[in-house]
């Protein structure tokens, strides 16, 4: 049963994560990429590691999506959807998605096991705590740092889409 849910959420992240690619609407691929999330999500619940998956929803769904949208919304849709994003037709990107397909399945089938793995985190949330005063302690420079370079970003897309007035 774990591995039919597993093969259904996976089926959806990657349908998700092609329609993210093959959407022309930047406010449908924003969407299409917080179902891609939220199904990772669910696979970090099967695998019994919940703090990864409040993890992906309160970092990936709740401030990057909501930095994505505010960046879709700055800049106009209407123009960016008129845009191609990559010149020529669709066959290069059909091909290269099929060769990646056939790489993903051929990995699949010959792979010696394939199903859920491990649980990564005990059931005393020892670990939990233990990596938490790893992330806050040891690695609060680089957290701090990351954190800094996604305001600077945010700054960078307020200016470069602010309209000149006048």
């Amino acid at each position: 049963m774990d591995q039919g849910f597993f093969l259904l959420f996976a089926t959806v992240a990657v349908v998700a994560a092609l329609m993210v690619v093959v959407a022309r609407n930047p406010v449908h691929s924003a969407l299409a990429l917080m179902a891609c999330f939220l199904q990772i999500s669910a696979i970090f619940i099967m695998l019994e590691a919940p703090l990864l998956a409040v993890i992906q929803i309160f970092v990936y769904v709740g401030a990057i999506m909501v930095l994505f949208l505010f960046v879709i919304m700055m800049i106009d849709v209407r123009e960016a959807v008129l845009q191609r994003f990559l010149p020529g037709g669709s066959l290069p990107t059909l091909v290269l998605l099929v060769l990646l397909g056939i790489e993903m399945l051929v990995l699949v089938l010959r792979s010696d096991r394939f199903s859920v793995v491990e649980p990564v985190a005990t059931r005393d949330g020892d670990a939990i705590r233990q990596l938490s005063t790893t992330l806050f302690s040891d690695y609060l420079l680089p957290f701090e740092a990351a954190s800094v370079i996604l305001l600077a970003a945010l700054v960078g897309a307020i200016v470069l889409a602010r309209k000149e007035s006048g």
